[in-house]
């Protein structure tokens, strides 16, 4: 008894705050930045909340691809609104806009608990899913490359968001298009 107490007094002296510290360089990191935060306060109808969700992640897509340089014009545009492009790894960055992707379902989530025939969330399911395609479609290549197993996570938790928004998607009924009014 006086051996377990002893052995277990050692583990938690010297291998506590070594543990302490790892766990310390894995705190959580915020998937937008404070500017992209307001704007989605800021935005109170489903689809343009969903709107500020999809620049988020386009945003972060130009770090990864790296085509920062060739939009230099309307980066110092958008950087008056949307603040400074976002930092960090590939695997950084990739799992943010899984966070941004999971955010988006829960709003529209929400609301379709709240009222499930605001025609506001097929509109924004669709916008989402278009933006989905594309990402995943770029990120395709990168998928492949990844080596850490950070980046792997954080490429498995961005499919898995990406699917569960598609599947959504696919269920919903086909888009109703809307008849121009003839004039009398």
């Amino acid at each position: 008894m006086i051996t377990r107490t002893l052995l277990t007094f050692f583990l938690v002296l010297f291998v506590g705050p070594a543990f302490l510290s790892e766990a310390s360089t894995f705190q959580k990191r915020d998937h937008l930045t404070e500017k992209e935060v307001d704007l989605v306060k800021e935005a109170q109808a489903l689809d343009k909340r969903t709107e500020v969700f999809i620049k988020a992640a386009e945003r972060r897509m130009l770090v990864i691809s790296g085509s920062s340089a060739s939009n230099a014009k309307q980066l110092k545009k958008d950087a008056e609104r949307w603040g400074e492009l976002p930092s960090g790894s590939r695997a950084d960055l990739v799992a943010d806009i899984a966070h941004i992707f999971d955010e988006a379902i829960t709003n529209i989530d929400d609301v379709s608990s709240r009222d499930e025939r605001n025609p506001l969330i097929s509109k924004s399911l669709r916008k989402l899913a278009q933006s989905v395609n594309t990402i995943m479609t770029q990120l395709k290549p990168l998928s492949e490359q990844a080596k850490s197993d950070a980046e792997v996570a954080s490429f498995a938790l961005l499919d898995e968001d990406a699917q569960s928004i598609l599947e959504a998607a696919n269920r919903l009924p086909p888009e109703v298009e809307k008849k121009a009014k003839k004039n009398k």
